[in-house]
């Protein structure tokens, strides 16, 4: 059964929109992940961690053929395969990509929760899920624009490119 996804895909290290076009590329290469649309690329001031660059980011559509833990495992490949390495939290990275929404399902384990129980509050997520899906909604029906939003959930992000290609 085909389900529909959404993912946040950033990058703050080396040639950061070249490796947000190599994911969504690996994604699609992927078996049962169809990339359908992706928002436009969007630079973000980073939030939390140590001081590292500004992040672009994305929020990627696609459609999979997968159960949630294989679609982050799917994931966790391509950031693999990317050199994507974890020893800071909130630190710089190549890659990272994140499950935020999972068709209407909600997941609660120690290896994935979604939807991903902070994207409302993150600009850097918040803005181009929007611009892929202004009408995203969270299990419960929700949606997403309807949420109470802090007084920093929308600032510090600014467009910089069109989407990325999508295979």
């Amino acid at each position: 059964m085909t389900e529909v996804a959404l993912l946040g895909l950033g990058s703050n290290l080396g040639d950061r929109l070249d490796t947000l076009q190599r994911a969504v590329d690996l994604l699609a290469a992927e078996p049962g992940i169809i990339p359908t649309r992706c928002s436009r690329v969007w630079e973000t001031d980073p939030v939390g961690g140590p001081p590292q660059p500004d992040f672009l980011n994305v929020v990627l559509g696609v459609e999979v053929d997968l159960a949630p833990h294989d679609l982050l495992v799917a994931c966790q490949r391509v950031e693999a395969a990317l050199g994507r390495v974890r020893d800071v939290r909130w630190g710089p990275r190549t890659i990272d990509i994140d499950v935020l929404l999972f068709d209407a399902l909600a997941v609660d384990d120690a290896d994935l929760t979604v939807p991903h129980p902070r994207m409302h509050e993150r600009a850097f997520v918040l803005m181009p899920l929007l611009d892929v899906d202004p009408d995203a909604a969270l299990p419960d029906g929700t949606r997403l624009v309807d949420l109470p939003l802090g007084p920093d959930a929308t600032g510090g992000v600014r467009p910089v490119a069109p989407p990325l290609r999508v295979p």
